[in-house]
């Protein structure tokens, strides 16, 4: 992301200094190899700062936000664990109306848990919480 940002930044310089497309395309190639963008992502960049735009950033894009691995969904789920450490993910998105895929993802990696005998337990237990699993288990 970085690197295109760089570009795209060089590509707003040259059209500063009133060069065409085709004289800033080869110089991008030459500058930046194989991590250079496309042709096209360089004549599309090159027209809109040559139209005016001053942003090197993208636009927003339409389309439905990431918002359900919020902190507040994140909170419902460790407090539905917290209250039962045997619920299943299914079983938790149904609860919660949360999709499995989110559940799972907030599980795993927000809460650091994993399924260990049919319990969610943090990945990384102390040599004393892993003999305590044991006995309680049996």
């Amino acid at each position: 992301m970085q690197r295109s940002i760089e570009q795209r930044m060089a590509i707003k310089f040259c059209v500063k200094l009133e060069k065409s497309a085709a004289e800033t395309i080869p110089m991008l190639n030459k500058d930046f190899g194989v991590d250079c963008l496309s042709e096209r992502q360089n004549l599309r960049w090159h027209k809109a700062f040559a139209e005016g735009q001053e942003d090197v950033n993208d636009k927003n894009r339409a389309g439905r936000p990431s918002t359900s691995s919020s902190d507040d969904n994140v909170k419902r789920v460790r407090d539905l664990l917290n209250t039962d450490r045997c619920l299943s993910v299914r079983l938790i998105s149904e609860t919660l109306d949360i999709t499995k895929t989110i559940v799972h993802e907030i599980v795993s990696e927000s809460l650091g848990m994993r399924k260990v005998c049919a319990k969610h337990v943090p990945k990384v237990l102390t040599d004393d919480q892993k003999a305590r699993l044991v006995h309680e288990i049996k």
